[in-house]
Order: structure tokens, then C-alpha cells, then sequence
């Protein structure tokens, strides 16, 4: 347990969950890679009565789908590893789990039982009549076992959320426990790190992160031997890169659709606000309906994209933004690039190119620790909601667009300029006035009560000058990292 980052929450809440003298069925869900199955392993090493996988829905080797047949000779064998007694092998999913239940029975000696069925979603094949099976086999006979943990884990974060979480059918409130993991904090990533003995800036680190998304998986194949630059040019631009494919598996193994879901997804890529519903229909030329719901809401409830409402707008005109750092990298930098030079990425630190991109993937990155950056401004107790704010211009005056605006239920909206600088931010005179029309601007739009405070985000800090009261506070990587 000691070498775990992170997750000390959620390692207290399955211990709870543990030591309760009543069932518990307990799904654990987030992003693929993210860990979830290593959180399990490690809360609850040593205390697991039976666990299984279920087998991705599409085999690399043989290029066919994992269909029911494979799904049950898999989870038989899982049934004899631990120690089951030989029986004829089930030809469905309702005496798969009887097995379990008997298996259970057998040797119960009155102390806790867990069940891991890690990577649930991929049971459930088409007509396997899986779902149905696993209620029975809760609703029957788990749930009145006052001794009986069953974890669930998924990717598919969108089935988990469907079948289990709000399901309003059978397993209706069934599930007694949630936890969704994230991605590593700017914080825990550095502690992952550490604990690597990779020796890494700050400032590095953020970019880390801004590349990676501080998914765990990803990390684990950075080296101690090299710069951030280096490794980032061994897992994606090598003769032999680690994650060239990583994008391709990760809708695959994730979504039944997966050539949709990457092309809505490369179509956000290309506007760092994002498109409306019917930009998206537009463009892609799908058809109107209940699918394109169920893609836009799957990719929601897998952390890739999120759906906002632009400042002054009304929920008619809501934007759905890519907002998962891989993908956004991975896109700009990797996909359909045909980079011929292994040290791309080394090379190519100071082209305006990745200074734009540093530019964008900082503003995602404070997104992402908002809580943090509340932290700061000293109202973590305070409702809040973000969103940018594009204003397009006209023949009378230019647009502008605010890179982040935290409206506050105390009367106060935050605009926050993010900057990502390799030293001090400087405030120059033209910079003073943009600044100024921009507050002027929001007053424009907001109910007299509020008043509107300019903040800046940066990596080191505001060289103090005459213009520099522009801001009314000053938020740093320091802070991002509390």
C-alpha cells in the first residue's frame, strides 16, 4: 500500500466499504489507463475471494469479437483458479453466476467475501443475456448476504452510468457505492515521479501533465535517464513509439462505435471552444437523433469532451469542447503525421507551433484544477460555475475572447487570463488597456450587483510595474500544485 499515489480517499472508502456488516456492491469507473484496477489490487490486497476479467471485445491476434462462448469458458476457468470444483462448463450467463454462488457457498467460513469483476462492460456481449443474469445473481442471492463485497470495474464509463449507477430497472438502486477515479493532479504527478526517481521541474511537470493528462499508464513509461522532451519523443515519435497506437485502442477497447467517436473528437480538436450539437451534425454529416445523443453523452461520461454553456448564452447554444490532454496532443502532434524525425519533439520546443499549443493546454490544464485555483482566490466554500467567453467582432470594434471566467454566487466574477511563461509575466501598457476594455466589457453583460475581478494565471508570478495593477490577484504553478 505504501507505494499507491494518491487515492487516499478512495483507499479509505473501500476499507469502509470492507469492514461494513452488510452488502455492498461497489463500482469503481473512470478513463481507461487511469488505474482503477491497480486502486482495487492495492486497497484490497490479500482480500479478494474471486476475481475476473472480462475479455476486450475485440482480439488483436485473431482480429474477431470476444463473443459468449469465449466470455464463459474465460470466467469458468477464472472459477477453477480459485479453486472451484470441476463442473460442466455453463453455456449461459444465469449458470455462470449459479457456479459463483455455489463456488461462494462452499467455502464460506462467515468472514468477508469479494467479488472483482474487473472490465465489466465487456461481459456484456451482444444476446448474451449477461445483465439479466447479473441481477439475478444480486437480487437473488448477493444482496442478502450481509458478508458479501462485490467490486465492478469499467472503462466504458457510459454503460457502468447506464446499467448500473442509473439504471432504472432491475438494479435500480442496487449499486451502494460509486467511486470515479481521475487522472493525477499536477501534485500527485509530481509524487509519481518522485517515487520513480525522475527529477523534473515544475514547469516541466505542468507540461507533463498538459501531454499526458496525468494518466498513471503513461507515466509509468517515462524514464529517469532522459528530459521530459526526450521521453516525450521516445513514446511518440521513436522508430518504435509506446503509445504511435494508444489512440486507436483507447476508442476500441472504450466504445462500440469507435471510428464515430474519433471523428467527433478530431472535429473538436480543430476549435479550442468547441462546436454546438447542430455544428457538429453539420460538419460530420450525421444524422439527427437519439445516436448522436448517445455518442456526445458517452464521450461526456468517459472525461474526453464536456459540454458548456458560453458566457451570456442560454442552454440553446451549448458547446461541446475536447478537453482530454492525450487526445488533444495526440491529434495535433501524432495522428496522420507522418514524422519522419525521432527527435520531433526536442527540436521543435521553441517553434510557434508548440508555444500556441503550451498556450491552449495550460488554460485545459487550470481548468482541470479549478479547485485549486478556488483554493487561491479563498472561496473553495464558494457555488461557482466557469465558462469562456468569445465575442465576435464587428464593423465597429474588434472581437476578443477571455480565456476563463469563474462566475461566483457572491456577486463577483473572476476574469481570468492565463498565461504560460518561461519566466515573470510583464504587464505593458497596451496589455494594461486590453485588460481594462475586457472588464468594461463583461460589466456590459452582468446585473449592476456584480463587480468583476481580474486575475492572472501563470507559471511564475507578475513583474510589478506601473501597469501591473491591472490584475487584482495572482495565481501561480505553486498554487496549481496545493
Amino acid at each position: 500500500m505504501e507505494n499507491i499515489i494518491g487515492r487516499k480517499q478512495e483507499i479509505q472508502e473501500l476499507n469502509n466499504l470492507y469492514n461494513s456488516n452488510k452488502a455492498q456492491m461497489v463500482a469503481v469507473y473512470g478513463r481507461r489507463r487511469v488505474g482503477k484496477t491497480f486502486l482495487v489490487d492495492e486497497a484490497l490486497k490479500g482480500k479478494i475471494t474471486f476475481r475476473h476479467a472480462g475479455l476486450s471485445p475485440n482480439n488483436e491476434d485473431s482480429g474477431k469479437k470476444n463473443m459468449l462462448k469465449d466470455q464463459l469458458k474465460h470466467f469458468y476457468h477464472s472459477l477453477l483458479m480459485h479453486g472451484m470444483k470441476k463442473s460442466k462448463q455453463p453455456t449461459s450467463w444465469l449458470d455462470a453466476f449459479f457456479l459463483l454462488e455455489k463456488h461462494l457457498n462452499n467455502i464460506d467460513n462467515g468472514s468477508r467475501q469479494v467479488v472483482f469483476l474487473d472490465e465489466l462492460p465487456w461481459l456484456d456481449t451482444p444476446r448474451s443475456g449477461f445483465l439479466t443474469a447479473f441481477e439475478a445473481f444480486w437480487n437473488t442471492w448477493g444482496c442478502h448476504r450481509d458478508n458479501l463485497m462485490v467490486v465492478v470495474c469499467g472503462s466504458a464509463n457510459s454503460w457502468i452510468l447506464d446499467n448500473l449507477i442509473n439504471e432504472t430497472g432491475g438494479l435500480y438502486g442496487r449499486t451502494t457505492y460509486e467511486i470515479k477515479l481521475s487522472p493525477f493532479t499536477l501534485k500527485e504527478t509530481e509524487e509519481f515521479l518522485k517515487s520513480n526517481e525522475i527529477k523534473m521541474s515544475r514547469y516541466d511537470i505542468a507540461q507533463c501533465n498538459m501531454i499526458l493528462g496525468g494518466i498513471p499508464y503513461y507515466l509509468g513509461y517515462l524514464t529517469k535517464n532522459k528530459s521530459l522532451a526526450q521521453n516525450i519523443d521516445t513514446l511518440f515519435f521513436s522508430q518504435k513509439p509506446k503509445l504511435h497506437n494508444e489512440f486507436d485502442r483507447l476508442f476500441a477497447s472504450v466504445f462500440k462505435n469507435p471510428e464515430v467517436m474519433k471523428k467527433i473528437i478530431k472535429l473538436l480538436a480543430t476549435r479550442h471552444s468547441g462546436f454546438t450539437r447542430k455544428e457538429i451534425i453539420s460538419k460530420l454529416e450525421l444524422m439527427e437523433g437519439g445516436d448522436i445523443s448517445n455518442f456526445l453523452n458517452a464521450l461526456i461520461a468517459s472525461d474526453f469532451i464536456v459540454k458548456y454553456t458560453p458566457f451570456g448564452k442560454t442552454t440553446r447554444d451549448d458547446h461541446y469542447r475536447l478537453v482530454d490532454p492525450f487526445c488533444l496532443f495526440y491529434i495535433k502532434y501524432v495522428s496522420g503525421k507522418n514524422v519522419i524525425n525521432t527527435n520531433f519533439w526536442s527540436n521543435s520546443q521553441q517553434s510557434q507551433s508548440v508555444v500556441s499549443w503550451r498556450g491552449i493546454a495550460f488554460e485545459e490544464l487550470c481548468i482541470r484544477h479549478m479547485s485549486q485555483i478556488k483554493r487561491a482566490l479563498g472561496i473553495s466554500g464558494v457555488i461557482t460555475s466557469q465558462s469562456n467567453w468569445i465575442v465576435p467582432s464587428n464593423e465597429d470594434e474588434p472581437g476578443m475572447q477571455i480565456d476563463l471566467l469563474i462566475n461566483r454566487n457572491d456577486n463577483v466574477v473572476n476574469m481570468c487570463e492565463i498565461q504560460f511563461y518561461n519566466e515573470d509575466f510583464v504587464t505593458s501598457r497596451e496589455y494594461y488597456k486590453k485588460i481594462a476594455s475586457r472588464v468594461n466589457k463583461i460589466h456590459e453583460e452582468l446585473p449592476k450587483k456584480y463587480a468583476v475581478h481580474s486575475t492572472l494565471i501563470t507559471t511564475y508570478g507578475l513583474v510589478y510595474n506601473e501597469y501591473s495593477g491591472a490584475f487584482q490577484q495572482v495565481i501561480t504553478l505553486e498554487d496549481l500544485f496545493s
